[in-house]
């Protein structure tokens, strides 16, 4: 299954709207109050589902100045979609040094690089792979990769990736300097399940809110489903007046794979 958004296709100013996809994954968007000054969204995703070997691919895209950028990143993407699937079928020890190793090239690629000057703005890019029980992201900007898993919850993680401000993709791109910025991960997820959740910073810069502080985001979802939960988060900063445009991208994990543990555990 594949699904992609730009902002400047459908804007969602002043409006809620949600969308389920396989796996349970759900696209929450909000385009910001036009009441706070909002008339535009920039943002974008990508999202590639592979129900059979197990895996999703997640790109969620904050840009600035124009959408031209999120759509650039899309399209480029899309168009190698051949390549990473090949990758993506590869055994876990080899697909995620493999998979780094194509986007870092991908996006210093002149050819790339050519097409981010002839464009009008930039975007912040957060790409999320889960396959079997790890999970890898590539993040440059501040889009926010976020798990919920009690064994993490106890003791306070939650945000796997850092806001990286003055990164990003686009006419000034971060690849266009002679070392680039960005951050990698790679996480083991806990046996059970884990709740993935990724958003643009409309969610956490919202006024009268607390989910700057990230633990907030997923108390909703103790009570309500997927798909509500997410529409009682964009409810909320719609009714907190917030400007920014938000994209949530949320989806459920079941990892029954034990995983690792102190080795002092049982003595």
């Amino acid at each position: 299954m594949e699904y992609k958004w730009v902002g400047s296709d459908k804007h969602f100013v002043d409006q809620i709207n949600i969308l389920q996809l396989k796996n349970n994954l759900v696209v929450g968007r909000f385009g910001g109050n036009s009441s706070s000054g909002q008339y535009k969204n920039e943002d974008g995703c990508l999202i590639w589902i592979d129900e059979q070997n197990d895996w999703e691919l997640v790109t969620l895209l904050d840009a600035h100045d124009t959408a031209q950028s999120a759509d650039l990143v899309i399209k480029s993407i899309d168009e190698k979609r051949k390549e990473i699937k090949m990758i993506l079928q590869l055994s876990l020890n080899q697909v995620f040094p493999q998979i780094t190793s194509f986007f870092l090239n991908h996006f210093s690629n002149e050819e790339f690089l050519e097409k981010c000057k002839m464009i009008q703005g930039e975007t912040a890019c957060l790409i999320v792979i889960r396959k079997e029980n790890f999970l890898w992201w590539l993040s440059i900007g501040d889009c926010i990769l976020a798990l919920n898993h009690p064994e993490l919850a106890r003791l306070g993680e939650y945000q796997q990736n850092h806001r990286s401000f003055y990164e990003w993709i686009g006419q000034n791109s971060t690849f266009h300097q002679g070392v680039p910025s960005y951050s990698l991960g790679v996480k083991e997820l806990r046996k059970g399940k884990t709740h993935i959740f990724l958003t643009t910073d409309g969610l956490t810069e919202c006024p009268n809110s607390d989910y700057y502080t990230i633990a907030p985001i997923f108390h909703p979802f103790g009570k309500l489903t997927n798909q509500e939960g997410v529409y009682s988060l964009l409810k909320d900063i719609k009714k907190n007046k917030v400007r920014d445009s938000t994209t949530i991208i949320s989806w459920f994990v079941t990892n029954k794979e034990e995983s690792t543990m102190p080795s002092d555990l049982n003595r």
